[in-house]
């Protein structure tokens, strides 16, 4: 089972933690952030781990006695946003993938589940307590959540819109924490989804971005939607944590060692 985990970010608002290294790097609770990934997705089965790097990719590196890990480099990572990111490993899609964003922790309970959904084309794993987390959370406000709108119960709900600022609070089933599945139907259709932005030319909005090169993967969700490509939630209860700032980290360093 191949992942592909997008780390050619710099992760600017994790001041001095990345001035020297990226930001999949910085360590949290004693490990680096991609290491504690690793663990989870090796225990799932996942067996061929693909990185996106840039800023101060000759530094990522895996666990002594982790995977080996095969590297994509993104040149203009300063440039451009994660969907972009990801299709400069649009070679590595075929046959479909588990897809993680390389700045949150997740506990392993929640990639297993994820290894286990292979019927439907898209599955998201979405947070139903995603409150919990942005109690105090104040350098990352709530709008900048990646809340999910969700139709439907059972194994009939469908993701109808994902993204930041997209879908009200109200509306929200839960928060897309960033980890992914997508089959070999989903990952061609992810495919004629970019090629077809593409041919419209790199600077032309794309979804809600106002440009393709700062798309977010949730632009290329919501066009999948719109052509009929389901998006299935995974609903999880908390147990992740997103470190984009300074005060991610340092709630993460308190909130992980809880999970083992």
């Amino acid at each position: 089972m191949k992942a592909i985990i997008v780390a050619a970010g710099r992760g600017r608002r994790l001041g001095s933690e990345t001035d020297a290294i990226p930001k999949c790097m910085v360590q949290v609770a004693g490990r680096a952030i991609l290491h504690r990934q690793l663990d989870a997705l090796v225990a799932a089965g996942v067996d061929d781990v693909v990185v996106v790097r840039g800023y101060r990719g000759d530094l990522i590196a895996p666990p002594p006695d982790g995977p080996r890990i095969r590297f994509v480099e993104n040149p203009a990572w300063a440039e451009n946003n994660i969907l972009t990111s990801l299709f400069f490993a649009e070679s590595e899609m075929a046959g479909g993938f588990l897809f993680s964003y390389s700045d949150i922790v997740f506990a392993p309970e929640h990639a297993r589940a994820l290894a286990e959904t292979t019927g439907d084309p898209v599955t998201l794993v979405v947070d139903r307590r995603w409150r919990e987390a942005y109690e105090g959370r104040t350098l990352h406000p709530v709008s900048e959540a990646e809340l999910a709108r969700v139709d439907g119960s059972g194994a009939a709900a469908t993701v109808t819109r994902v993204g930041k600022r997209l879908v009200t609070a109200e509306a929200a089933a839960g928060e897309f924490i960033g980890l992914a599945r997508f089959s070999a139907e989903a990952a061609a259709a992810l495919r004629e989804v970019w090629h077809e932005a593409l041919a419209r030319g790199r600077e032309a909005p794309f979804g809600a971005a106002a440009t393709l090169n700062q798309a977010y993967l949730s632009d290329g969700l919501n066009a999948l939607t719109a052509r009929g490509v389901a998006l299935r939630p995974l609903f999880i209860d908390g147990r992740w944590r997103e470190i984009d700032t300074e005060e991610d980290l340092a709630r993460a360093e308190k909130t992980i060692p809880t999970w083992t």
